[in-house]
C-alpha cells in the first residue's frame, strides 16, 4: 500500500489550530476516492468509532482529537496506543475538526486507518459461513448499512464486485456505525468474480426478477454466498447465470420493489434464522 508521508509521521502530541496547515490539509483531501486510493488511507469519525478500530488493531496512522476532550479516558487510552503504534497524535481546535470533518458541529475525535481488504485466496468460509457479494452498488449509505448487518447477523464478509462505491469513502465508514471494522472486506473484478465463484464450497443465492423460488424455501445449512445486484438493475444476466438459485421476496403492497439494504437484510435474517438466538 503507498504511504502518504505527510500525514504518517509518528511524533509527540502536536497541538494546531491553523485552517491552513499542511497535515489538515491532507486529512481533508482523503474525502477524495483519489487520495484514499493514491495514500492507502481513510478517515473515521467519532470517539467510540476510533477507539473500536483501535481495540481491533487497525493501523492508525493519525489520531486527532479536540482540546475539550484530550482528559477523557478514551481519548487518553487510544492516543497511548496511536504512539506505541507509530502514529501521529494530534490536539486541534475546534474549527479545525470542523475543517476535517465539514460539519459545524463536528465529532471530537477522528481518526487516520489504513484501509485493508482480503485477499481472495482467503476467502474460506466456514461450514455454515455466510458472505455477501455485491455487484456494481453505488449508495455508500446502502452500502454501510449492508456492512452494518451483515455484522449484525455475524455474517463472515462482503465481497465488492465491479465498478462499486468505495467502501472506505466518509458517508460508507459513517452507515456502517463501526461495522466496517469487525467484517472482512474484499474487492474483484467481475472477470476475476467469474473465476474465483468457481471455487466457491456451497452456494450461491441471488434475488432476481425472474428468481421463481421463495426465498423462505431455500436450504441454507451450508456455506451460502448471498449475490445481490446494484439499486437500479440488479444482478444482470450473466451474473445472475452463477447462482444456484434465483429467488424472490413476496411483496403484498403497491411498492415495485424494496430498498438494496433492505432486501440484503431480510435475506441474510432469513439466510441466519437457526444461527440467531436471544
Amino acid at each position: 500500500m503507498a504511504d502518504h508521508s505527510p500525514i504518517s509521521a509518528p511524533g509527540a502530541v502536536r497541538t494546531i489550530t491553523s485552517l491552513t496547515n499542511p497535515t489538515i490539509k491532507d486529512i481533508r483531501a482523503l474525502a477524495l476516492p483519489k487520495h484514499r486510493k493514491e495514500s492507502g488511507l481513510f478517515v473515521t469519525e467519532g470517539m467510540k468509532l476510533v477507539a473500536d478500530a483501535v481495540e481491533e488493531d487497525w493501523p492508525i496512522k493519525i489520531l486527532v482529537y479536540g482540546a475539550k476532550v484530550a482528559d477523557h479516558p478514551v481519548v487518553k487510552r487510544v492516543a497511548t496506543t496511536a504512539h506505541a503504534r507509530g502514529g501521529d497524535v494530534l490536539e486541534v481546535s475546534e474549527a479545525v475538526l470542523s475543517k476535517i470533518t465539514r460539519r459545524d458541529n463536528p465529532q471530537m475525535v477522528v481518526g487516520v486507518f489504513e484501509q485493508r481488504l482480503t485477499p481472495k485466496a482467503e476467502i474460506k468460509p466456514g461450514p455454515a459461513g455466510v458472505w455477501i457479494a455485491l455487484e456494481g452498488i453505488k449508495d455508500p449509505g446502502n452500502l454501510g448499512t449492508i456492512i452494518r448487518t451483515a455484522d449484525a447477523v455475524g455474517a463472515e464478509g462482503v465481497i465488492l464486485v465491479g465498478d462499486t462505491v468505495d467502501p472506505f469513502g466518509v458517508e460508507a465508514v459513517r452507515a456502517t456505525m463501526g461495522s466496517i471494522f469487525h467484517m472482512k472486506l474484499a474487492r474483484m473484478n467481475v472477470a476475476e468474480f467469474k473465476e474465483w465463484r468457481k471455487g466457491w464450497p456451497g452456494i450461491v443465492v441471488g434475488t432476481h426478477l425472474s428468481g421463481k423460488s421463495d426465498y423462505r424455501t431455500i436450504d441454507y445449512d451450508r456455506p451460502v454466498m448471498l449475490f445481490m445486484g446494484n439499486e437500479q438493475s440488479g444482478l444482470p444476466d450473466d451474473l445472475a447465470a452463477l447462482c444456484d438459485h434465483l429467488v424472490k421476496i413476496p411483496q403484498a403492497g403497491r411498492a415495485d420493489s424494496l430498498n438494496l439494504a433492505i432486501a440484503t437484510g431480510v435475506m441474510l435474517y432469513e439466510i441466519r434464522r437457526d444461527k440467531l438466538k436471544l
